[in-house]
């Protein structure tokens, strides 16, 4: 039975954007929850500044806190925005006698506007800002994922065209990145959306795209099951998912009602077993790294 890649994004995506601080021995039994889970990958934290995500300004600690854990070919990563974010994972990996940081992630967007909101760079900046953390990761033997948001549609934007996407992603490649990551950052897509987003990057970027592409869907409006299950039948075999179902782009939430977060690694799960792939992961551990900071 062929087996999914599953990540599950919940300490740093899943987090990120709570009001309230969470400790940071709660995100250390998190993690070790998710470890025993069997996901083949956590994304820990993010490098940035306190100022600018709070919630993850303890990301050297979780990761110091984590060093007796064993977690076996877990693989743990972490965001690095930019030089400084990298400087900071690269002393987490220099401390101690084990590396603790497996893979680095860059964030860029396919639309210009969400990039400025998030990045306050444009798009094209954001690719030169990553160049010296590619020549630095190859260095250190460090493999890096690329995020592309807003690969459906943006919150200032609208739709985007599926060209433009392709593009953002070409020049990830091109730069060197071992990983896209495709994030339907407001949760808009739908099959009928995801399809002409999946045939584009196939025709533009050839087969091997399917390989390189991890799919990350957030279910604000509860077609993400739907969207998983296409992109199965397209060839995708890696998945974003948070326990929980923790997250959310605030960008897609109104004064009255948050937006609902990241599709649940449970339901990522089921669906993808209930279409006949492995994933090798237990849902009982998924359900105790959520309620750990839930509570």
């Amino acid at each position: 039975m062929e087996t999914v890649r599953i990540t599950d994004v919940a300490p740093r995506d899943g987090l990120q954007n709570e009001p309230d601080p969470i400790p940071t021995a709660a995100k250390i039994r998190m993690v070790a929850h998710l470890v025993a889970s069997g996901v083949a990958e956590v994304e820990v934290s993010s490098f940035v500044p306190a100022r600018w995500i709070p919630q993850l300004a303890d990301a050297a600690d979780v990761f110091d806190g984590l060093r007796s854990l064993e977690r076996g070919e877990t693989v743990f990563s972490a965001l690095v925005p930019n030089e400084k974010g990298l400087a900071k994972a690269l002393a987490v990996n220099a401390a101690g006698d084990r590396r603790m940081i497996d893979k680095l992630a860059v964030f860029t967007a396919a639309s210009d506007t969400f990039a400025r909101r998030n990045t306050n760079a444009t798009i094209p900046e954001t690719i030169e800002r990553f160049r010296p953390i590619l020549a630095t990761a190859r260095r250190e033997g460090l493999p890096v994922r690329g995020y592309v948001s807003c690969v459906i549609a943006c919150p200032f934007e609208g739709p985007i065209a599926p060209e433009r996407v392709a593009d953002v992603c070409g020049l990830l490649l091109d730069l060197g990145v071992d990983e896209l990551d495709l994030g339907d950052t407001i949760g808009a897509g739908t099959p009928e959306t995801l399809t002409p987003l999946l045939e584009k990057l196939y025709q533009r970027l050839g087969a091997g795209v399917m390989r390189q592409a991890t799919l990350h869907l957030h279910d604000t409006h509860g077609r993400a099951v739907d969207c998983v299950r296409l992109a199965l039948e397209a060839g995708l075999r890696s998945f974003d998912g948070a326990a929980g179902g923790l997250g959310g782009c605030p960008y897609a939430s109104t004064a009255e009602k948050r937006a609902p977060g990241n599709i649940a690694t449970q339901t990522l799960v089921r669906t993808i077993e209930d279409a006949g792939y492995a994933t090798h992961v237990d849902i009982t551990e998924l359900d105790q790294a959520a309620a750990t900071v839930s509570r």
